[in-house]
């Protein structure tokens, strides 16, 4: 499950860079708006890595003779296709979704900071 960790912990350096770097999207008025472009360009190479990684797997389903307890990932649900099912649920499309979210999370959060400091310093 080291994935999804990476994911955090990269989408949370991802939206501080992104906040950094916003000086003219900031003069604009359309920051937030920039944020999320930002972090949905970011997440979406990831995103086409993931699926051509693991949808060359989704084969596999159809396959009678796939071996899917041996398969190697965890058993999330009871039935070993089931998991496999479900892990490729994780990996091709939660995965992204929470590195968006965690993108824009960390970026809202370093806006909020460097507000506060703003007005703590004035």
């Amino acid at each position: 499950m080291g994935v999804p960790i990476l994911n955090i912990f990269l989408g949370v350096l991802v939206g501080w860079v992104i906040v950094k770097k916003s000086n003219q999207a900031a003069q604009s008025g359309s920051l937030y708006r920039w944020i999320f472009s930002q972090a949905l360009l970011t997440t979406g190479p990831m995103f086409l890595i993931l699926a051509v990684i693991w949808g060359s797997t989704v084969v596999l389903l159809f396959d009678p003779t796939t071996d899917f307890a041996n398969f190697g990932h965890p058993f999330i649900l009871f039935d070993p296709r089931l998991s496999f099912i479900g892990w490729l649920v994780l990996m091709i499309f939660i995965s992204p979704v929470l590195r968006l979210l965690t993108t824009v999370f960390a970026s809202f959060l370093t806006l909020f900071v460097q507000e506060r400091a703003q007005k703590d310093s004035i």
